[in-house]
């Protein structure tokens, strides 16, 4: 029986409520219903980061004027939009985002949760509820995403195939390296050379050695093939509600990373961490780094360039380029969701289509903030003519893509993929350091996955 939005929430509070959602039943096309009558003033948009809001402000035709601080945008209609950011750590964004949801119903109209953004590691917590109204009632907006990659459709559907979100990015995974490094280690920085050096792990491994011998390290951290591995699981983490299967890949990574580093391959950095962001920087001693489209675009061009010089004597813009490596795999994107309970479905509906499938909008954002952008014929526009970007020292990585872009799949997403990554990488760093072996590694991970996920009664490890 589907229950209610309130329910739902009730019993997510109970059980902890950030992860009570995953069992849920998945909404059906009544469960919100666009009204096109008289839309609101005020549309409160939450968030983790200001990615969208940039891109927002930047390209929505709408936008008349920004606040000073950034915390408002303001419409040509007089619509007051207001950007709610809380930081993802820890699950606080979707923590607070929950506690507004439980209020939906009795907040008033100018104070209620009109759009949210969701990340793939846990978007079908939302869309596998009431919380998210379907794009089918949303007016127009199904028929403007044929363009749109069909995982990028898949991530965000119910459990009976309604699509609850849309994006204006696909987030294809790449390995960025150092041109200068490739020259001087592997004789040419050529992208194609580099290919085959990385082109399975095996040969990555080889390369690794050779990058150690040369006085480089070939990655910065632990986490850093964190993601090309897991993406390529065989099932989600957790398929039942209470039990948690960890993926063969996910043990050859950390044997990987714990060879890696008594080897001397890596950094020993953790992601997001000041010493890793240095790494990406002019004087570092690191080969390369896996990173999909929007972290080169939202993080390894600022921590190679944190002046915003864009001059290569002072930074390693234009040093930098990019190449498959061993495997395909996705990181992540940013998708649009309505919350049930808007005024403002029209905008909501008129914000989705310019944003994500207007081909004019979409090429500025590709070639103007480098997203790798979610339309077909735009991408395929751009791998045949886009002159190159500056920062990857000339290179159209749009060809390099547009064709591994169609392969991607997500069908491994669950609406516990934040919390289990994270406290994976939190246990296996104690393992890497040397301060635990594997046996207590694993049972602190079980441990902290318990707390967090209190329904999750087994966890079972690969043989």
């Amino acid at each position: 029986m589907k229950k209610t939005w309130k329910a739902i929430m009730s019993f997510a509070l109970i059980a902890t409520m950030a992860f009570g959602l995953a069992a849920c039943g998945g909404g059906s096309s009544d469960s919100g219903s666009a009204d096109s009558g008289e839309q609101g003033k005020v549309l409160n948009i939450w968030c983790w980061n200001d990615e969208f809001q940039t891109r927002f402000n930047d390209y929505y035709p709408e936008v008349k004027e920004v606040a000073e601080d950034g915390s408002t945008t303001t419409l040509n209609d007089g619509t007051v939009v207001n950007w709610i950011i809380e930081p993802n750590e820890g699950n606080n964004y979707q923590t607070k985002l929950d506690e507004a949801l439980l209020n939906q119903e009795s907040a008033d109209a100018d104070s209620k949760v009109d759009m949210f953004l969701v990340e793939a590691d846990y978007a079908r917590k939302y869309t596998n509820s009431d919380s998210t109204m379907n794009v089918a009632d949303l007016p127009g907006v199904l028929d403007a995403t044929a363009d749109q990659y069909e995982y990028t459709k898949e991530v965000v559907s119910d459990a009976d195939g309604n699509v609850k979100g849309v994006s204006w990015q696909a987030c294809p995974g790449l390995i960025a390296y150092r041109r200068s490094i490739a020259k001087e280690v592997l004789g040419s920085d050529d992208p194609e050379t580099v290919q085959a050096a990385l082109a399975d792990w095996d040969k990555f491994a080889e390369t690794a050695q050779k990058m150690k011998d040369a006085g480089y390290f070939m990655l910065s951290g632990y986490d850093d093939t964190f993601r090309p591995f897991y993406n390529n699981d065989a099932a989600p983490f957790v398929e039942d509600g209470k039990t948690l299967n960890v993926d063969k890949n996910i043990m050859d990574w950390v044997a990987m990373t714990k060879d890696y580093t008594d080897k001397g391959f890596n950094n020993k950095t953790s992601l997001w961490s000041d010493d890793w962001a240095a790494d990406q920087g002019k004087d570092a001693k690191v080969f390369c780094i896996p990173a999909c489209t929007w972290e080169i675009d939202f993080t390894l061009t600022g921590n190679a360039d944190p002046d915003g010089t864009k001059d290569p004597a002072q930074s390693a813009w234009g040093d930098y380029a990019v190449c498959l490596g061993p495997v395909n795999w996705c990181w992540g994107g940013t998708w649009i969701t309505a919350a049930t309970g808007t005024d403002n479905a029209d905008l909501i509906a008129d914000i989705m289509i310019k944003m994500t499938t207007d081909k004019d909008i979409l090429n500025k954002i590709a070639t103007e903030k480098g997203d790798f952008v979610n339309s077909k014929s735009v991408i395929a526009d751009l791998a045949a003519n886009y002159e190159g970007n500056d920062f990857l020292g000339g290179q159209n990585h749009y060809a390099l893509l547009s064709d591994a872009a169609e392969g991607l799949s997500l069908k491994i997403a669950s609406p516990y993929d934040q919390g289990v990554i994270e406290k994976m990488q939190a246990a296996m760093k104690d393992y890497f350091d040397g301060n635990a072996d594997l046996d207590t590694a694993k049972a602190n991970f079980e441990t902290s996955i318990k707390e967090i996920y209190p329904e999750i009664e087994t966890v079972n490890w690969p043989e």
